[in-house]
């Protein structure tokens, strides 16, 4: 293959790929009793198994999803966190997240054990209601995470306001 056909080859496949919308990847791992980086909700694209203790699950554009980290040492857990974020699209302003690449939409961030017990508790009583956790609209996402900082009581996600994020959702 000569230099011009090796460029016109190059070229046309950046073309192609600058069509296409880039994934999110975001780093999961696992190491006993040490550290837990796991996913509580998404539906990744695909999972590459990096190897025995890491993983990267690659998600499309606008997927939702949940990331809970969990790290210990010798006396005990010194990091709970669980932050739900939302894969950007190539109009989208993405945030930097450490593990999250190239960033996603921050829609909830939560540090501490309690704090994140009671988002967890919020995301059992969605799926008990047969509401998948990433279908849920972001806002109610952004709301949970501000009334979570200001010490507020937490809202419920009512299948009226599921229905209403659904059908806004359709005219857009």
């Amino acid at each position: 293959m000569n230099a011009s056909t090796q460029a016109a080859a190059s070229a046309s496949s950046s073309t192609a790929l600058a069509g296409q919308a880039p994934l999110t990847r975001v780093s999961l791992a696992f190491v006993a009793h040490r550290m837990n980086l796991y996913l509580r909700f998404g539906t990744p694209a695909r999972i590459i198994q990096l190897d025995r203790w890491r993983r990267v699950a690659v998600f499309l554009p606008s997927a939702v999803f949940c990331r809970i980290r969990w790290e210990a040492n010798d006396y005990g857990t010194t990091c709970w966190q669980l932050m739900v974020m939302q894969a950007c699209t190539p109009l989208d302003v993405a945030q930097r997240i450490s593990g999250v690449q190239p960033g996603a939409r921050l829609l909830l961030h939560a540090e501490g054990e309690r704090s994140l017990r009671a988002v967890l508790e919020r995301i059992d009583a969605i799926e008990a209601h047969g509401v998948a956790a990433a279908d849920v609209s972001p806002a109610y996402w952004h709301t949970l995470g501000n009334r979570l900082a200001a010490h507020l009581p937490l809202p419920d996600y009512t299948a009226a306001r599921h229905t209403a994020w659904l059908a806004g959702r359709m005219l857009s």
